[in-house]
Parts: C-alpha cells; structure tokens; sequence
C-alpha cells in the first residue's frame, strides 16, 4: 500500500520531532532507569527517596523550601506586576528592567550575590554589626537560599502577570466598581479570577525551577541539603550513581507533575472564558 504524498509530508515533517525526542529525552530517561535498577540494591534503589533517611529528609526539604519560594514570589510579583500594569510613570521602563534583570544572571552568580549580601563579610552583617547587634549571616543555610531562589523566581511572575493582566477587559473592573464593589472586592472576584490560569502557570514554573535549581544551591553549600545538592553529592563524592540516578528519576517526575498539574488548572479557566 502506497503512502500518499501528505502522508509523505507529514513523515518528513515529524521526523525531526522524533529523532530530537529520542535523543534527548527518551533514551537518557530510560538510561537513568537502567542505572538506577543496577546498583547493589537493585531495583530496591528506586524507593531509596523513602527508605534513605537522608534522601527523604532532603526531599521534605526541597519542597518545603519550593513551596515557599513559589507563594512568595506569587504574592509580591503580583502586586507588582500590577502595579506596573496598570501605572505609567516616568522611569517605569527602568523600573522594570531592574525588576527583570535576574533573568540574565546564571544561578553561581545568583549565589554569590547572595554571599554579598548575607555572607560573613556580607552587607547586611556589616550593617548589623555597626549598629551593635551581631553580625548576621544567613547566606550559608536555607535562608540564603530562600532569598536567592526568590531573586530568581520574581522577575517570572512580574512578566506573567503584566502580561495576563494586559489581556483583562477593562470593563469588568469598571462595572464591578460600578455596582458598588470594593477595590478589595474587584480584586478578589474579578482580576485574580482573570489572572488565575497566568499565575497557575507561572507557580508551576517557579516551583519546578526551585526544586531543580543547581547553581545557587552549590554556591551556598554549606549547611544545605537539598534533593539537587543530594545528586550531587551521591555522585562525585559517594560514586553511588544508582542512588544518583533514582533521585534524579525522582525529582524529574515531581517537577513534571507540578507542569502537568499547572497545564491542566490553567486550561480549564482558559476553556471556559472562551
């Protein structure tokens, strides 16, 4: 049976899909999977995330420290990006560039900002020290990685948010305001509700790159252990690459849960508004 030529076409076009899929993602997954089983505990190394004490205990941690970071980014990025907005202002265009000027920074020089910053010869600890408090560090621990997870995840949020709220008709705000609604009350019924799928989006984001994020979390690593960081360390120091590669298969099926999660919320709000 002959194809057709768009048969023909549509094999040609998918072909490149396919071999970067297999590529990229398809065999080193069911590599990682094949390592993980081949360590000396066998498959038994794929419920090390629950039977390590360790790596349960960084695992709690990771998404604790994801969580966090991801309401807080939700919370401040949003009053900002609406503020931004719905405002102009003279200097607006810098304010956002500012805003959004973490985007260009890897995560090592996101750490070392926050070593400047909490560190031991930080500012904020010279600052604390001169007004006789003490000097504070908190750069070497789940502080200082809170903050620098955060300086990273903001500048996602603030766009998203401008942009979704850029897509709101105005003239729901007004009739709510009209019928006698509450600033408060025009926020909580009619814009968060227009910019629930954007903000469901951007959370996922934040989370996922929280709970993957590398760079910042090895430049802080003193008194720090998270799932990334327990990667790491079962690999190059432990050479437990079945360990390594579990934790790895772990991590990368939560991650992807919280996009699929994230994908399914906002296309139902998305749906219904069309």
């Amino acid at each position: 049976m002959r194809l057709s030529r768009d048969a023909h076409r549509l094999i040609l076009l998918a072909l490149p899909v396919s071999v970067f899929a297999l590529a990229f993602f398809l065999v080193p997954l069911a590599r990682l999977a094949i390592v993980a089983g081949q360590g000396p505990k066998g498959i038994a190394a794929y419920a090390s995330i629950v039977t390590e004490p360790r790596h349960f205990e960084s695992m709690l941690v990771t998404l604790g420290l994801a969580l966090a970071v991801t309401l807080t980014a939700l919370g401040l990025a949003t009053v900002a990006g609406l503020f931004l907005s719905r405002h102009q202002f003279p200097g607006r265009q810098l304010a956002i560039a500012v805003l959004t000027l973490p985007l260009a920074f890897p995560g090592v020089v996101v750490g070392f900002l926050v070593i400047m910053l909490g560190g031991r010869q930080g500012l904020i600890g010279a600052i604390t020290q001169a007004l006789g408090g003490g000097k504070v560090v908190f750069a070497y621990s789940l502080a200082g990685l809170f903050v620098g997870y955060l300086y990273f995840s903001i500048p996602r949020v603030i766009l998203t948010v401008m942009a979704s709220a850029e897509k709101l008709d105005p003239a729901l705000e007004e009739a709510a305001r009209s019928l006698g609604a509450s600033p408060l009350r025009v926020l909580k019924d009619v814009t968060l509700p227009g910019l629930a799928p954007g903000l469901t989006a951007a959370g996922a984001i934040c989370f996922a790159t929280a709970m993957g994020a590398f760079g910042t979390a090895f430049s802080l690593a003193a008194n720090i252990d998270v799932l990334p960081m327990t990667i790491y360390t079962e690999f190059t120091l432990n050479a437990n690459i079945a360990a390594a590669a579990s934790l790895s298969l772990v991590l990368g099926a939560v991650t992807w849960s919280a996009l699929f999660l994230a994908r399914s919320l906002a296309g139902a709000p998305a749906a219904a508004a069309v």
